[in-house]
């Protein structure tokens, strides 16, 4: 067992969080849409800028039956460039606003890494899920922030920061060491009153191709947290990279990673391609009905 001393106190699969007094249900997988607003994304950078564009593509997603809508405001591709608070409150808060107003009951994810950020947000327009890409380790303040704020938590791993993540990561055993990292923010946002977490082994933080396919390959280890299990691997370098395209071209690609994902256990897919996911979805249930 990867985590001898901590996997003891995961007595009961958590199949369900509590947002602002919404129990949302993972025992069957769920689909997380990627809304970016802002220009650098890597793959719909500043294609989500103007409004009726944004509630478009919402809209969109909401008929293909997506589960949540994450909004980022900050990209956080491999060495994108940091912009302010105020840049990143500027982006985010036109679009949540938007969202919440004409798609009241879709629940919200913000992926961001300051808890200053995810303050104003839920002040503005209530409980909203956090998507901290980098784990707690750009914000000191992040876990206990979340804690007072009594929201569910988004917990990534990363090695080094979006700026220099990609600069020769290294591991000796990538599973175990994120697993045993993992254990330890787990423990401190336990401690800060965090009640729902979900874990991501964050694919293309501070991974090269091969920590990532290791990941892919082994990532039914992570049912030892009996914790929800989120992965992101749409349109990622790991898949367009290794076939030789693009990442418009990358669908099928994403696809296949997300169906080897969810026969490993994910709960949720956060992706740009929202019917694909779902339909990888009914089809494993499909499967999975068949067995006696």
């Amino acid at each position: 067992m990867l985590i001898t001393q901590s996997a003891g106190k995961f007595l009961k699969r958590k199949n369900s969080i509590n947002l602002g007094g919404k129990l949302i249900d993972f025992s069957e997988p769920v689909v997380m849409g990627i809304i970016n607003v802002t220009p650098d994304s890597f793959y719909d950078g500043g294609k989500l800028t103007d409004e009726n564009v944004l509630l478009s593509w919402v809209e969109k997603m909401v008929k293909e039956d997506v589960s949540f809508i994450d909004v980022g405001g900050i990209s956080t591709r491999p060495g994108a460039k940091l912009v302010s608070t105020k840049t990143e409150l500027d982006r985010l808060l036109p679009a949540v606003h938007a969202i919440r107003k004409n798609f009241p009951d879709i629940p919200l994810s913000v992926d961001t890494f300051r808890s200053w950020v995810a303050v104003r947000v839920i002040d503005e327009i209530g409980p909203i899920i956090v998507n901290d890409i980098s784990g707690g380790t750009l914000d000191s303040k992040m876990f206990e922030t979340i804690g007072k704020m009594n929201v569910p938590y988004v917990l990534t791993h990363i090695q080094g920061t979006p700026q220099n993540m990609q600069e020769e990561p290294f591991y000796e055993d990538v599973v175990k060491e994120i697993s045993n990292w993992l254990s330890e923010r787990v423990k401190k946002l336990t401690k800060c009153g965090v009640k729902d977490i979900i874990i991501d082994p964050g694919f293309g933080f501070g991974k090269n191709i091969q920590h990532n396919y290791d990941l892919l390959n082994r990532l039914d280890s992570f049912k030892v947290f009996q914790l929800p299990v989120m992965v992101g691997l749409s349109r990622k370098s790991m898949l367009w990279k290794w076939l030789g395209i693009k990442p418009e071209e990358a669908l099928n690609g994403t696809t296949i990673a997300n169906t080897m994902a969810l026969l490993g256990g994910a709960d949720i897919l956060r992706v740009h391609d929202v019917k694909e996911a779902v339909e990888a979805i009914e089809i494993l249930k499909a499967l999975k009905s068949t067995v006696v």
